[in-house]
């Protein structure tokens, strides 16, 4: 008979083998356990003795997983998830049927809290919290789903392409005027708004735009802000032309507020995309949220 009743491991070994698989990294494991490098090296060798196979290939730049720790790792992030989510509803019994959202402040503002609202209109029942932040989120696991820029290679999560978006110079409808027929010389003379901020340090900015469109020359300097919020704010008031990500815009410049400025555009490097559990881990409102803003997200062109 087994010494334990599901007859698995310590959970010390294998909660430290999840850790060292997620970051590849005995270290960045040690760090997030709290404990040394040795130990965690010390939990994964006897982990890889009880099951007599190699969990990780040992190389002078560090490990890789073989593909018996690929499979185990994939089994133990799953479960892991499920346990996650399954504890959240023990802590928040009262909001058992709440679904938790995270995207950076600028998404939230100008895309998914317009498409919240309708999806809330037509489900009142169903309450949605958004987390926003302009930093990386460390733990995506601990949402039903958070909107990011481009994919991670390194996530276990599912990730769908939302949609992706065009980038154009954007200002005050008087300055658009003037421009009508700017060349990309005369674009770069302009004071432009600069973005500079953690969460959207992948995002296009104004030298890789105007480098894709084959203009190598000087651009000013112009302002500096670290939320994408307030670039858009200033361009409304005339202190420059900021970058405009098209769709997340668009009801700005459908307002009036903003306008798009000359013909130069490029397409996204990257998509939007919905990370999250796979389908069948999701609540059935969780669910029911994620096929409404893939449906948005396809109703709108640019």
């Amino acid at each position: 008979m087994s010494r334990r009743h599901y007859n698995l491991p310590p959970m010390t070994t294998l909660s430290a083998f999840e850790a060292a698989a997620r970051h590849l990294s005995f270290k960045n494991a040690a760090q997030e356990l709290s404990v040394t490098p040795g130990a965690v090296s010390h939990q994964i060798k006897a982990l890889e003795g009880e099951l007599g196979v190699p969990l990780f290939a040992r190389r002078h730049r560090g490990v890789e997983l073989t593909v018996e720790g690929h499979q185990l790792f994939e089994v133990l992030a799953t479960s892991y998830r499920q346990i996650s989510r399954e504890l959240s509803k023990i802590r928040q019994s009262a909001e058992t049927d709440a679904i938790t959202v995270g995207s950076t402040t600028a998404v939230a503002a100008l895309w998914l809290s317009p498409a919240i609202i309708r999806f809330w209109r037509e489900h009142p029942d169903i309450n949605v919290s958004q987390i926003t932040q302009d930093r990386p989120f460390e733990d995506p696991s601990a949402f039903d789903f958070i909107i990011r820029y481009g994919k991670d290679r390194n996530s276990n999560l599912r990730q769908t392409p939302i949609y992706r978006d065009r980038l154009v110079p954007v200002a005050e409808p008087k300055t658009a005027v003037e421009l009508a027929q700017c060349s990309l010389e005369d674009i770069a003379r302009q004071r432009l708004i600069h973005l500079d901020s953690p969460a959207t340090s992948s995002w296009t900015n104004w030298s890789e735009w105007f480098q894709h469109l084959g203009y190598n020359g000087d651009i000013t300097i112009g302002a500096r802000v670290t939320s994408y919020s307030v670039a858009l704010q200033i361009a409304r008031k005339g202190m420059g032309l900021a970058l405009g990500w098209q769709r997340l815009v668009q009801p700005m410049v459908d307002s009036g507020k903003l306008s798009i400025v000359g013909r130069h555009h490029i397409p996204a490097p990257n998509k939007f995309y919905l990370v999250g559990p796979p389908e069948e881990e999701l609540s059935p409102n969780a669910s029911l949220l994620r096929s409404w803003l893939l449906n948005e997200a396809r109703s709108i062109s640019v």
